[in-house]
């Protein structure tokens, strides 16, 4: 708890000092308690055995018999050689309600770049692609809150084989060609006729079959090889006909993703570095290197392994044919990044460890500096890993709505008095809320396995338990104001009772104390899990204060209570904005 730690840090470091003891280390070591039982903040004492030749557990006991008495102090303990303190719950009160918490970060507002998703449009979006959307989309949602200005990036790749593939079926396969080949396969699902993500795709998983099957395989790899080979030299009436076969699955899938409220404020081709000259000048200097090499077939490559890396060191950026490779675009694109932002993280999957590896010695041989990268286990099915190739997949917009039906059964038991469109808007509302909540839950680096139970999950720990905590913030905000519309101004600062806090009330104001404590480790380590568990938490104290503080009694507002309801109102909601989870006032 930043909170507290600034204003009794001082108290810890002079009672050390009255000891004979160096107290520089207090900053790093007086850390938030492991537990919430012990306090909110602890000091181990155990390096300090040393130097007063004392046990542990009796410097505890001598600082805390050293330190003055403090506003901000409700109890020290010393506990087996930890000191504990927990913070006066009237002093936090005051603080919170006096706005001195919220929004730490300003003044302190950076230029952030985040590239995430850049899926391949071949097809719809499936649950396999939506962790880095998620995830990507939910660390802008954040940074933003944080007080940062940000640039949601969607990385195009307009000239990769996937993209020729598509183009090549679209031109050289006819509708009956393509059920043909996937006869065997599941039908496409009548309920996206209308989408051509879900059309092209069928295309896409066609011309692949072909590919490996055909008596023609080897005329149509050589015919996807010469697209690829004209993209990569700029070929713009080849790039032209990629940009018709991609952008309506592109389309799709950003429809897709906007039923999730992902959106992006800016969309960078691949193709866009080859044609205005910077890859070519990229790979010029890139030659000029000490660490480049030359092989046999006159591609270039940089030895990495000089400067430090392990295992594949070769890092080639240019075909012997004088074309340029992902990577090297990749650089190009990079280093462009860079003169957009002051701070730059990607969104990846693990599988590309080396390729982020590779990119950042490179930048940093240019002298650029590395992104910041955010990497991701993938999520599979029971039976294994989805593929779109393969078709074994759970599309995302299958997924959303079989989200809407369920959360729809859920609300007829509910509340059956609403009507059909408030209930389908509630509906979609919790349905892709769960579905977020399910991902983000999950630390990024921890694979997990999709199953349908989990992701559409109403239960305590779910997005739905949020939403309900903050509709019950909602609901008491209008019955306060119907009982008394002097409180709707919200400017009057009500008397803190000096005395008696239920636990609930306690319980509440420790964390909205610590809000930006954990905000600020989310986006320092890009780790959205840890804000869904504090936003779980959250939800939990309020609900704990909601028992036990009776915010009409009697026809009665207490202006206290209420001004504490409205704070934890504001930050349930703002937290889930954040996470993506829809604030709705009602269920």
């Amino acid at each position: 708890m930043e909170l507290l730690k600034s204003e009794i840090q001082p108290l810890v470091e002079a009672a050390l000092v009255s000891l004979g003891v160096d107290a520089s280390l207090v900053e790093r070591m007086l850390q938030p308690a492991r537990e919430a039982d012990q306090g909110d903040l602890s000091l181990p004492c155990f390096p300090f055995a040393k130097a007063l030749g004392m046990a542990p557990v009796a410097i505890a006991e001598q600082v805390k018999a050293a330190m003055t008495e403090h506003e901000a102090i409700l109890e020290v303990n010393a506990v087996n050689g930890y000191l504990n303190i927990r913070a006066n719950p009237v002093w936090l009160a005051g603080r919170l309600l006096g706005g001195d918490v919220r929004h730490m970060a300003s003044g302190t507002r950076r230029e952030v770049l985040i590239e995430h998703t850049s899926a391949n449009p071949n097809g719809p979006f499936h649950v396999g692609r939506a962790r880095n959307a998620i995830l990507g989309d939910t660390l802008v949602r954040l940074h933003r809150l944080w007080g940062d200005s940000v640039t949601a990036e969607y990385y195009v790749d307009d000239m990769g084989k996937q993209v020729a593939v598509l183009a090549w079926a679209l031109d050289n396969m006819s509708g009956e060609d393509v059920e043909n080949l996937l006869a065997e396969r599941e039908p496409a699902n009548p309920q996206w006729v209308d989408k051509a993500d879900h059309q092209r795709v069928r295309w896409y998983q066609a011309a692949q079959l072909m590919r490996k099957e055909s008596d023609q395989s080897e005329a149509i790899e050589k015919a996807i090889g010469d697209l690829v080979h004209a993209s990569e030299h700029g070929d713009e009436a080849v790039l032209e006909s990629f940009q018709n076969a991609y952008q309506p699955v592109l389309d799709g899938m950003l429809e897709t993703l906007g039923r999730l409220g992902i959106a992006f404020d800016r969309f960078t081709k691949e193709s866009v570095f080859v044609t205005n000259g910077d890859v070519a000048k990229l790979m010029e200097t890139l030659g000029s290197l000490a660490i480049n090499g030359v092989a046999d077939n006159g591609a270039q490559f940089l030895d990495l392994g000089q400067r430090g890396l392990k295992g594949k060191t070769e890092f080639f950026y240019r075909r012997g044919d004088g074309s340029s490779l992902y990577a090297t675009r990749d650089i190009a694109y990079h280093q462009w990044k860079w003169t957009q932002c002051n701070e730059l993280i990607n969104v990846l999957g693990e599988d590309h460890k080396l390729q982020a590896q590779q990119v950042g010695l490179t930048l940093e041989e240019l002298g650029e500096r590395r992104p910041e990268v955010m990497f991701y286990s993938f999520i599979k099915l029971p039976e294994g890993k989805m593929s779109t190739r393969r078709g074994n997949v759970v599309f995302m917009d299958d997924l959303l709505e079989e989200a809407h039906a369920h959360a729809v059964e859920v609300l007829k038991e509910r509340r059956p008095d609403l009507s059909a469109d408030a209930m389908a808007t509630i509906a979609e509302a919790v349905g892709t809320s769960a579905v977020r909540f399910n991902i983000i839950s999950v630390s990024p680096e921890k694979g997990f396995t999709f199953r349908w139970e989990d992701a559409l999950s109403f239960e305590a720990g779910s997005a739905p338990f949020i939403m309900y905590s903050h509709t019950r913030a909602c609901s008491i905000q209008r019955k306060v104001l119907e009982t008394d519309g002097s409180f709707a101004d919200g400017k009057s600062t009500p008397a803190i009772p000096d005395h008696n806090m239920p636990d609930g009330l306690v319980q509440l104001l420790r964390m909205l104390a610590v809000h930006d404590d954990r905000l600020a480790k989310v986006v320092r380590e890009h780790r959205p899990n840890l804000y869904a568990e504090y936003m779980l938490q959250l939800s939990t104290a309020y609900n704990s204060f909601y028992r036990d503080c009776y915010i009409i009694d009697e026809g009665k507002v207490n202006p206290f209570y209420f001004a504490v309801s409205e704070l934890a109102r504001t930050t349930l909601r703002e937290g889930m904005v954040g996470l993506g989870i829809v604030p709705i006032e009602t269920m």
